[in-house]
């Protein structure tokens, strides 16, 4: 054993078949969804609900949870999860600032996710933070479990959703608030400068935290031994997080490229609260959030043709998909009361924060900084702070803090 490592215990040799049902319906509905989208839609829809089904097998096999990363850091400086989200940002900016700056890819116009820096932004990332701690999971983590077979998410996800309509509602309040213009750190200091200060940063970070965790520990903990390899693998995984981060960095390029902008999560969970809200009597058309013709437009045309929309779906099957090819889909009915209390107060918490923040850890955190915006940046902070409360007031809801990283999304 390395002096600089931990070696783990090796992983139970007993194979674990494949979920073929689950697989089978999975594909199925891929498959089928991706047809009736090309024909409802355009083939270009397809192809981005497709792209969410990567998106959300490469976030399973490679468990890559951003709220169970920050955790394990805040409570015992383990840092494997952070220095692999600065590999994917990293590898995004690399890819994202220079296409960005030219303003096209492959004939296309393109442009970042890049919104306002202010005290929307600050308190919307805070409650978000919390609310990935009691919720079990961020905005790409609650759908990818969900996907997953957690019955839990399933509460998590349906107050996420409650919590971006209302945010939806309230955000031309928080909007008027002090605030900064949108800043692009691509448009104000141009591409190369602005990518080697973010490179600068993101290799900052990575070391801070080996230095704090050898601190903490005098060694690294080494990854689990896979309990497979090649192809197998690479179908059933599990991934290494570095992997995930790349796959998950250059998966966000392509969506530049289909769709024109990066990645986001959270803008399809206002607009599915709020046809909901429409549905039982509210009138969201009235709110400014959907005054614009093309909020208008969305909000009255069919979630196929939403874009965040569909790649969110194609991410539930993918995981889905995932979890059968691994033999992990295994629904559990049972929740806890104090758990599904925390649940539902959590996913209130990240709606609500991600509209006031413009985005989520997709799409205010990695394409945000990705994009080269200041804003996510400064959601970055003041959601680990938030992540800082979360943790420490997750042991009143039954819920575990755990010290080391594990395969697990939440």
């Amino acid at each position: 054993m390395s002096a600089t490592t931990l070696a783990a215990a090796p992983l139970p040799t007993r194979r674990i078949a494949i979920n073929t049902p689950a697989a089978l319906g999975a594909g199925a509905l891929l498959l089928l969804g991706a047809l009736a989208i090309g024909q409802a839609v355009s083939p270009r829809q397809a192809a981005l609900y497709l792209l969410g089904a990567a998106l959300g097998l490469v976030l399973y096999h490679a468990a890559f949870g951003f709220t169970s990363a920050w955790r394990v850091f805040i409570a015992d400086r383990r840092g494997a999860g952070l220095r692999a989200q600065m590999v994917m940002l990293a590898v995004a900016t690399l890819l994202f600032f220079p296409v960005l700056a030219a303003g096209t890819l492959f004939g296309q116009p393109v442009q970042g996710l890049v919104a306002p820096l202010g005290v929307s932004v600050l308190f919307g990332a805070f409650i978000f933070g919390i609310g990935m701690q009691l919720g079990g999971g961020c905005a790409s983590g609650t759908l990818y479990t969900v996907g997953g077979g957690s019955t839990r998410m399933l509460l998590t996800l349906a107050a996420f959703i409650a919590g971006s309509a209302l945010g939806a509602a309230h955000l031309h309040w928080w909007a008027a608030l002090p605030h900064l213009p949108p800043i692009s750190l691509v448009k104000t200091w141009g591409p190369w400068p602005a990518l080697a200060a973010n490179l600068t940063v993101f290799a900052g970070i990575a070391g801070l935290t080996l230095v704090l965790e050898r601190r903490r520990h005098g060694r690294l903990v080494a990854p689990e031994a896979a309990p497979r390899a090649g192809l197998a693998r690479l179908l059933r995984g599990p991934w290494p997080l570095v992997a995930g981060a790349v796959a998950l960095a250059l998966l966000n390029f392509a969506t530049l490229a289909l769709a024109g902008r990066p990645w986001g999560i959270t803008s399809a969970f206002a607009l599915w609260g709020s046809k909901a809200a429409a549905l039982i009597g509210f009138d969201p058309a009235s709110w400014p959030f959907w005054s614009s013709p093309a909020q208008r437009a969305a909000l009255e045309g069919s979630v196929l043709a939403d874009i965040t929309s569909v790649m969110d779906f194609g991410i539930i099957l993918g995981a889905l998909l995932a979890a059968a090819l691994a033999g992990r889909f295994a629904p559990r009915w049972g929740v806890p009361l104090r758990s599904a209390l925390a649940a539902v107060a959590g996913g209130l918490l990240l709606g609500y924060g991600a509209r006031l923040a413009y985005g989520c850890n997709i799409g205010a955190y990695f394409s945000g900084i990705a994009s080269g915006s200041l804003h996510g940046w400064a959601w970055m902070v003041a959601a680990f702070f938030g992540n800082v409360l979360g943790t420490w007031l997750r042991p009143a809801f039954g819920l575990e803090v755990e010290r080391l990283p594990r395969q697990t999304g939440c």
